[in-house]
C-alpha cells in the first residue's frame, strides 16, 4: 500500500482562539469545500469537537457518484491541533492533522494529510492522474475561501 502526503500551510490574520472556533466547528467545513463536492453533514453533531466524535457526510467526488464518508476525531489539543481519521469512505487510509500556531499578527493553519487509495496499482495510477489533482483543487479552493472569510490577501 502506497501512502501519499498532502501538506498545506496558510497564514490567517486571526487569533488562535478564533482559528480554533472556526476550524473545530464541523458546520464550517461546508463553507470551505467546493460546492461541486456536494458535501452534506448527515449526522447530528455538537458544535464543540471531542475525541471519539463520529461525523457522517455525504460527498460527490465526481459527477454521478455520491458516497458516504465517516470520520472520527481521534486527538485534540485545544487550541493547537486536532486529528480526524476516515472510518468509512473512498480512501483506504485518511489521516488528517490540523495544526494552528500563533505568529506575529495571526496564525499559521497547517494541514497534513496522509492518505492511501484502494485498488493497488490501479488506485496509485488513479491517484497520479486524478485523485491528487482533485485534492489540490479542493485545498486551493479552501485556501481562497479562507482568505475571503478572514479578509486576507494571500497565504504563507
Amino acid at each position: 500500500m502506497s501512502i501519499f502526503t498532502l501538506n498545506r500551510e496558510q497564514f490567517l490574520p486571526i487569533t488562535i482562539e478564533e482559528s480554533w472556533d472556526f476550524f473545530s466547528d464541523p458546520n464550517n467545513l461546508k463553507l470551505i469545500t467546493p460546492p461541486s463536492l456536494g458535501l452534506e453533514i448527515k449526522s447530528e453533531i455538537e458544535k464543540e469537537l471531542y475525541e471519539g466524535m463520529i461525523i457522517t457526510y455525504e460527498v460527490t467526488p465526481f459527477r454521478g457518484f455520491t458516497t458516504t464518508w465517516v470520520t472520527e476525531i481521534t486527538h485534540i489539543n485545544k487550541p493547537y491541533y486536532f486529528i480526524d481519521e476516515q472510518r468509512i469512505g473512498p480512501y483506504r487510509l485518511w489521516h488528517h492533522q490540523h495544526f494552528f500556531s500563533e505568529i506575529d499578527k495571526g496564525i499559521i493553519a497547517k494541514d497534513l494529510i496522509n492518505y492511501a487509495v484502494p485498488y493497488g496499482l490501479l488506485g496509485n495510477l488513479l491517484n497520479s492522474i486524478y485523485i491528487r489533482n482533485n485534492l489540490d483543487t479542493i485545498f486551493n479552493y479552501r485556501n481562497e475561501a479562507l482568505n475571503k472569510i478572514f479578509n486576507t490577501k494571500g497565504n504563507k
